[in-house]
C-alpha cells in the first residue's frame, strides 16, 4: 500500500517488466490485476465491456465530476452521451478551430524573446481559455490562476483517495481535505457562474452549454438535464476538455526541445504553410505535426490508466479473474512496450507513418481509451492539440532549462511534477 501511495507508476512498470502480462496486487481487501498485453486490454475495453463497472478512482471522483460522462454507468450513462454527442460532431468542431487558433496567438504574442516561462503552466492557462470560449461562450482567462491552483489541490487528493480507507479519512477535519473542499467550491463557482449567465440571457449561442440546456433524449425518455446533471457535464467537459490536452502539449514541447531534427521538420511543415494562421482546413497539411503529437502522447499519455471492476468472474490467459476484482489497463505501460514498439523509449514520431503504424495490435497505443466510453472529445483534442502546436510553432521554439528531465506526476492525468521550464526563443 504504502509503494502504491509513494511511486505508483514506477511499481506498476517495473511489476510488468518483472511478471508480464498479467499481474496481481493485494492493496487491503483489493485484488487488483494489471493486464498488459494488447488482447487483454482490448477484451477489457471492447468484447466483454458490459462485464465491467468503472474503477474504484472514478467512483472516487465522483466527489468532483458527480454523474458527467467519466464516471456515470449504465443506460443513465448511455442518456448522457446522446444528449452530448452533438457538440461533438465533426462540422461543429471544425467551427471551433478559429478560437482554438485566435486564443493560441494570443497567448504567444504575451511572450517575449528568450523570457523563461512554464510552459505546463501557459498550456494549461491556454487550454482553459480555449475549452470556456469553444464549449461555454465564456471568458474564463481572469480565472485562469485560481482554477489552476483548485485544479492542483483536487488532483493532490487523488492518491489519498483512491486508497481502500480512503472514506473514512474523508470524514475527518484534516487539513487536506478541507484544502479540497475549497478546490471542489472555487471549481463549481466558476460553473454555476456560466450556467446562470446563460440561464439568464436565455441565449441559444449554439455552443455546448446551449445545446445541454435545451436538450431533449428523443431517443429515452424525452427528458431534459437537472440543474446537477448540467452541472456534472459542464465540470467533467471543462476539467476534461483542457487539462489532457494542455498535458500533451506541454510533454510535446519539451521533447521537440530535446529533438532538433525533429523540431527542424515540424518548423518546416508549419513554415510551409505561408505567413498566415492555419485553420482546420490545413490539417491535412499538418501530416507530421499530427505524428509528433501523437508519439509524444505514446511516451507521455495525458490519461495514463484505465481501471475497471469486474461484475462477474471472467477468465484471462488461463487464470480466474474473481467478481469484484479491479483490472487495469495502463497506456504509460502498453505504450513503451518493446514487443510493439522498437526502442520504446526513443522519440521517434515516424512510428506513425500509417504504414508502419498499421502492423501493431490496436490496443498497444490508446490514448483516448476504446469502445463504448472511448473519450467523447477525442476529435476535439486532435485538432486543438495540431492547431494549437502550428500557431505557436510558426513564431516559436522553447529550449528546456531544467537541471534534470522532467519527472512525471501520476495522478489523474499525467503532469510534469514541477512544471516544464523553458525559455521561449523567437523565431
Amino acid at each position: 500500500m504504502w509503494q502504491f501511495l509513494r511511486r505508483r507508476l514506477p511499481l506498476l512498470v517495473e511489476s510488468a517488466q518483472k511478471y508480464g502480462d498479467i499481474v496481481l496486487f493485494r492493496i487491503g481487501n483489493e485484488r487488483i490485476y494489471l493486464f498488459n498485453h494488447p488482447d487483454l486490454i482490448r477484451d477489457v475495453l471492447v468484447t466483454n465491456q458490459k462485464n465491467f463497472t468503472k474503477s474504484r478512482a472514478l467512483v472516487r471522483a465522483k466527489r468532483v465530476l458527480g454523474e458527467g460522462l467519466l464516471t456515470s454507468e449504465g443506460q443513465f450513462h448511455l442518456r448522457q452521451r446522446r444528449l452530448v454527442q452533438p457538440a461533438f460532431h465533426r462540422d461543429r468542431i471544425a467551427a471551433y478551430a478559429q478560437s482554438m487558433v485566435e486564443y493560441a496567438a494570443r497567448a504567444s504574442s504575451k511572450w517575449t524573446d528568450r523570457a523563461r516561462v512554464d510552459i505546463h503552466d501557459e498550456m494549461m492557462k491556454l487550454t482553459l481559455a480555449i475549452v470556456g470560449k469553444t464549449l461555454f461562450n465564456t471568458d474564463v482567462e481572469s480565472e485562469a490562476n485560481e482554477i489552476g491552483e483548485a485544479l492542483t489541490t483536487t488532483f493532490a487528493a487523488f492518491n489519498v483517495g483512491v486508497l481502500p480507507f480512503s472514506e473514512i479519512l474523508e470524514r475527518l477535519p484534516l487539513p487536506y481535505m478541507k484544502r479540497f473542499n475549497a478546490a471542489r467550491a472555487r471549481l463549481d463557482a466558476t460553473i454555476y457562474r456560466i450556467i446562470e449567465e446563460r440561464r439568464a440571457s436565455g441565449e441559444d449561442k449554439g455552443d455546448l452549454l446551449s445545446m445541454l440546456l435545451l436538450a431533449q433524449d428523443s431517443e429515452g425518455d424525452g427528458g431534459q438535464m437537472t440543474d446537477t446533471q448540467l452541472r456534472d457535464e459542464a465540470m467533467t467537459l471543462f476539467l476534461a476538455g483542457h487539462e489532457t490536452t494542455a498535458n500533451a502539449l506541454s510533454w510535446t514541447w519539451y521533447l521537440l526541445s530535446q529533438h532538433p531534427q525533429v523540431e527542424a521538420r515540424f518548423h518546416a511543415e508549419v513554415d510551409a504553410l505561408g505567413d498566415r494562421l492555419p485553420g482546420s482546413e490545413d490539417l491535412p497539411a499538418l501530416a507530421y505535426t499530427r505524428m509528433v503529437l501523437t508519439e509524444s502522447m505514446r511516451l507521455y499519455p495525458p490519461a495514463w490508466a484505465i481501471g475497471r471492476r469486474a461484475i462477474n468472474d471472467f477468465e484471462a490467459n488461463g487464470y480466474k479473474i474473481p467478481a469484484r476484482s479491479m483490472v487495469l489497463v495502463c497506456q504509460y505501460i502498453a505504450h513503451r512496450d518493446q514487443r510493439f514498439f522498437s526502442h520504446p523509449l526513443r522519440f521517434d514520431p515516424e512510428r506513425w507513418k500509417p504504414e508502419v503504424a498499421a502492423t501493431r495490435p490496436k490496443f498497444s497505443y490508446f490514448p483516448f481509451g476504446g469502445g463504448t466510453r472511448i473519450c467523447i472529445g477525442e476529435q476535439f483534442a486532435w485538432m486543438e492539440g495540431i492547431l494549437a502546436l502550428a500557431t505557436i510553432g510558426r513564431q516559436w521554439s522553447f529550449r528546456y532549462t531544467g537541471e534534470d528531465s522532467p519527472q512525471v506526476d501520476p495522478k489523474i492525468t499525467l503532469r510534469p511534477l514541477n512544471g516544464i521550464p523553458m525559455n521561449a526563443l523567437r523565431r
